[in-house]
């Protein structure tokens, strides 16, 4: 079975999507963070809901809307740190993980891989 990768935003100024895959191609694992990043925007406090209140709500409808994930944006290209892979954003897993395809069929299949968040 193959996931396919959602759009992501990495919550940069210049709100730049990126296609990336949160399932590992040879074993169709899906990555999930086994906890909260340190700046996860489901965190209370957390500076991007006060800068970016309008981006995250629409970010967070369209993955609901469409089935899909909100990739944690400390573990997207250019933002994690060397070796870490992207993986499903575990605020979001919380929060509306059983309205997403690709958790909902991890989950039957067995195939989430929980993994720590970038230090």
């Amino acid at each position: 079975m193959t996931f396919m990768p959602m759009e992501t935003d990495d919550l940069s100024e210049n709100d730049a999507t990126a296609c990336v895959p949160v399932a590992d191609e040879a074993t169709g694992e899906i990555r999930l963070l086994s906890e909260r990043c340190s700046t996860c925007i489901f965190r209370p406090g957390n500076p991007f809901r006060a800068t970016m209140p309008e981006r995250i709500r629409s970010m967070i409808a369209d993955a609901v809307a469409d089935e899909g994930h909100v990739t944690c944006h400390s573990t997207l290209p250019g933002s994690a740190p060397a070796g870490v892979e992207p993986a499903i954003c575990r605020g979001f897993a919380d929060t509306y993980g059983d309205r997403s395809l690709a958790l909902r069929f991890g989950d039957a299949l067995g195939l989430i891989r929980k993994v720590p968040p970038p230090s």
